[in-house]
C-alpha cells in the first residue's frame, strides 16, 4: 500500500482523514524501505562512529593525566560522548532526503494529500531514530573492547539510547526545517556544518569543560549537546546523580519538543513559497 493511501471511506461514502499514528507508521514504512535499500549508505553510518571512537580515543587519551580530570578512562569518558556526536552529525543530513523528495516532485504530492504535517516529520525521524540506535550500540560495543567499563548497568545503556535519540530528533528535526526553508542541500549542509561543529566542541564530547576556556563552560551550559553528554555519563556512572541527569535530561526533551513543532510549522512556510 503506497504511504500516500490514508484516507479511509465510510459506509455513506464520505471519505474519512486517518489517524496520525495510522499516517506514522505508512510514513516511517516507506523511509525504512528506502533507508535499508541502500547498503553503501548503512555500512558508511556505521563505520563512521567507530573512526571517530578510535581516532579521538587516541589523539586525547593523554587528558586524563590533566589535573581536575574527573575520570581514570578517556576511552570511557569518550564513548558516551561519541555516542551524541554521532546522533548530532548523522541527523545533520536529515534534510537532504526531504530536498531529494522536493526535486523529485514528491513532496508537493505528499502535501497535497491527506498525511498529517507532524507523520510527515515524525514518520521520517522514527526511521532515522533505527540507524541511531544502531550506531549507539556499535559505538558501546567499540568501546567494550577497548576497554571502556561502565557500573550504570541496563539502566544507564537504555537512558543513553534515549538520550542519543533525543539528539538525533532534535536536530534532524532542525535539519528538515532548514531543507524545507532553503530548498538547497549546499545551504543545507553548510548550515549543518556551521551548527554541529560549535555544539561539538563547545561540550563535554571529548574534554570536561572545566578544563577548558571559562566562555567554554558557560556556552556549554545552554548546549543541548552538552545536556545529553552529561545525562548518558550520570546514567552510566556507578554512583549516578540522578537529579542532574533527570534535570538535563528534561532539559533536552523540552528542546526536542520545541524544535520538533518549529520544524512542522515550516512546511506551511514552504507551501507558500512554491
Amino acid at each position: 500500500m503506497s504511504a500516500l493511501t490514508v484516507e479511509r471511506v465510510t459506509t455513506n461514502g464520505s471519505v474519512r482523514r486517518g489517524s496520525f499514528l495510522g499516517h506514522t507508521g505508512f510514513i516511517t514504512g516507506r523511509w525504512l524501505r528506502a533507508q535499508y535499500r541502500s547498503p553503501a549508505l548503512i555500512a558508511f553510518t556505521l563505520v563512521q562512529p567507530a573512526i571517530w571512537l578510535l581516532l579521538f580515543g587516541q589523539l586525547f587519551k593523554g587528558v586524563v593525566a590533566l589535573p581536575g580530570f574527573s575520570d581514570s578512562s578517556y576511552i570511557a569518558f569518550l564513548t558516551p560522548g561519541i555516542v551524541m556526536m554521532t546522533a548530532l552529525m548523522t541527523s545533520g543530513w536529515n534534510g537532504t532526503t526531504f530536498i531529494a523528495d522536493m526535486e523529485r516532485g514528491v513532496m508537493d504530492r505528499m502535501l497535497t494529500s491527506p498525511v498529517r504535517r507532524g507523520a510527515l516529520m515524525a514518520g521520517q525521524l522514527i526511521s532515522n531514530g533505527t540507524t541511531t540506535v544502531i550506531q549507539t550500540i556499535l559505538v558501546f560495543a567499540i568501546g567494550f573492547a577497548a576497554g571502556a567499563r561502565y557500573d550504570g548497568g541496563v539502566l544507564g545503556y537504555v537512558v543513553t539510547i534515549v538520550v542519543s535519540m533525543l539528539v538525533g530528533t532534535a536536530f534532524g528535526s532542525l535539519s528538515n526545517a532548514v531543507a524545507l526553508l532553503t530548498r538547497q542541500q549546499d545551504a543545507l549542509i553548510g548550515i549543518s556544518q556551521f551548527i554541529s561543529l560549535p555544539l561539538t566542541f563547545m561540550s563535554s564530547i571529548m574534554l570536561d569543560p572545566k578544563l577548558a576556556p571559562h566562555w567554554v563552560g558557560v556556552a556549554a551550559r545552554f548546549n543541548p549537546v552538552d545536556w545529553a553528554a552529561i545525562t548518558a555519563r550520570q546514567a552510566l556512572s556507578a554512583n549516578p546523580d540522578w537529579n542532574s541527569a533527570t534535570r538535563h535530561g528534561l532539559y533536552l526533551l523540552a528542546f526536542t519538543l520545541l524544535v520538533g513543532y518549529l520544524s512542522t510549522r515550516a512546511f506551511r512556510t514552504y507551501q507558500r513559497s512554491v
